[in-house]
């Protein structure tokens, strides 16, 4: 009870806030119920005056606090739950936040660490960027006499526990939703909001990220085109990650990479090649990979920074997104749409001849244009809207993938506006595809395939006999019938009644308060 009333309040706060910066204004009350239209006349009465359209909702969301910037920074990514117009508003939300005192960093490096701050670092250098979560320090390390330049990375404090707090009323808001809305299931937001809280809860402990830095750095050590920096593990704990400090010029530096000669068309390629090697062969990928998170170093290699968002792609969904990109750069539609059917995208009771249908009328128009004015990403985008008609459910792990397609098909047509991304993709496809479903693929995947049946096998009866046992002891409870007492009827009785009250009062709340963005965001 007083926890569905506390979620309420603080879901009351963040529609009052969304109020004040206008965000309900920019909802259309045409389609809306009677019940909601009177939410969003009460909500535009208390908009503040001479508030400007555009990034309205950034806006209210950065007046929020970290949890709602890291928010809405997510949602950035899932444009198939918020609409691609707000997705696109979302991806101006600047995550920068005033840094906190340099002494709490100080204090909070020395405690993690254990040991004095002396005696971890020769200097320890004032915050060079500040965010939700952490701030940078510039800093460096001795050894034999020889000192080094390091990114030191440091969690607020006390971060931790405003994030869970605030996480539980999304968790809240999404469950509600799921119980009144069709809609909201079929968006799986329960889904969304936890994959939110596993990947927030991924980025406050640090030597996770400093885990997923190393595990891309051996997989692309290898690469001419790209690295990654070195990870301090004698200086990274939970709330403190120590790097490689990166001498290089940001992709988001045009006049400093111009100074420099930085072959500019070709500095796209890289980062389009990049991301699709790291995606195809190792299944794993940068999931930000915005241009001030990228740098050139004198080497002419890319680099990348901030680890704390990553995808990750399985053998299956690795196919997927080659053979629908080699489908589509061959006019083989009926392919792409076996591809879905196959990987169990699409449900088997659809038709993959009417599917196919609808691939053609996203491929066939690009087929009428040069290469330079087709957009990988819009395709599949396009896609992702195609798959809804025939019940595709959300597939986080592809939405992450085509957000971050996005991002880097901007950036590297930043360098180039006639930027042909399909002939510089090709060849990455293309030899993925040779390795993984040519004869040598196959064969492996045999072998692979008899490993994992033999595995299988080898445990079906210890399957069997725990199988028996569970039936046994269901036999046993149930041989007599399951009694409850009066008194247990009638306690169970009233805490539900007490549920369903405060219940109905939290969604009433919380109606007056977000169905009018929700039903924005959802229509």
């Amino acid at each position: 009870m007083i926890s569905a009333f506390t979620h309420t309040v603080r879901l009351m706060r963040a529609g009052f806030v969304f109020a004040r910066e206008g965000v309900f204004g920019v909802v259309d009350p045409a389609p809306l119920p009677p019940p909601a239209q009177l939410a969003l006349r009460m909500a535009r009465l208390i908009e503040r005056p001479g508030v400007k359209s555009g990034a309205r909702l950034s806006r209210a969301l950065t007046r929020l606090g970290p949890t709602y910037v890291k928010l809405g920074q997510f949602l950035a990514t899932r444009p198939d739950v918020v609409g691609v117009a707000i997705a696109r508003d979302l991806e101006s939300l600047q995550d920068r936040l005033p840094p906190f005192p340099q002494t709490e960093a100080e204090t909070i490096v020395a405690t993690s660490l254990e040991r004095p701050l002396a005696q971890a670092f020769a200097t320890f250098g004032p915050s060079v960027a500040a965010a939700s979560i952490a701030q940078v320090h510039r800093a460096e390390t001795e050894h034999d006499g020889v000192r080094r330049s390091v990114a030191v990375k440091v969690l607020r404090p006390n971060i931790a526990a405003r994030f869970r707090r605030d996480l539980r009323s999304f968790m809240f808001m999404a469950r509600k939703a799921e119980e009144h809305s069709a809609e909201a299931q079929r968006l799986r937001m329960v889904e969304v909001f936890e994959t939110l809280s596993r990947s927030v809860a991924m980025e406050m402990d640090l030597r996770l990220e400093a885990a997923a830095m190393s595990e891309l750095a051996e997989n692309t050590r290898d690469d001419l085109d790209f690295r990654t920096p070195s990870v301090d593990w004698d200086r990274t704990s939970h709330s403190v990650l120590t790097m490689e400090w990166i001498d290089g010029i940001a992709l988001n530096d045009h006049a400093g990479l111009k100074a420099a000669n930085v072959d500019l068309p070709d500095l796209g390629r890289k980062v389009i090649q990049s991301f699709l090697r790291h995606a195809l062969r190792d299944g794993f990928f940068h999931a930000d990979m915005h241009p001030g998170n990228l740098f050139v170093d004198k080497e002419g290699r890319l680099v990348a920074v901030d680890f704390g968002i990553m995808g990750r792609l399985g053998m299956k969904e690795r196919r997927f997104l080659a053979e629908i990109l080699l489908g589509f750069i061959t006019r083989d539609y009926h392919r792409v749409a076996e591809v879905h059917f196959e990987a169990g995208y699409v449900p088997a009771h659809h038709s993959i001849e009417n599917f196919a249908q609808a691939i053609r009328a996203i491929g066939e128009p690009i087929h009428n244009r040069t290469a330079e004015e087709i957009s990988m990403a819009r395709l599949l985008t396009l896609l992702l809207e195609i798959t809804a008609l025939f019940d595709m459910r959300t597939r986080p792990e592809l939405i992450l993938l085509q957000k971050t397609m996005v991002v880097v098909e901007g950036v590297a047509r930043s360098f180039d506006a006639k930027f042909d991304i399909w002939t510089t993709a090709e060849p990455v496809v293309r030899e993925w595809i040779e390795r993984n479903l040519g004869p040598v693929g196959r064969i492996a995947g045999a072998v692979s395939g008899a490993s994992e049946l033999g595995r299988i096998m080898s445990g079906l009866p210890a399957i069997a006999a725990r199988s028996v046992a569970v039936l046994e002891q269901f036999d046993a409870a149930t041989r007599n019938g399951l009694i409850l007492a009066p008194e247990t009827i009638e306690a169970i009785g009233r805490a539900e009644a007490r549920r369903n009250r405060w219940s109905a009062v939290a969604l009433w709340v919380i109606a007056l308060a977000f169905l009018g963005i929700l039903w924005s965001i959802h229509k």
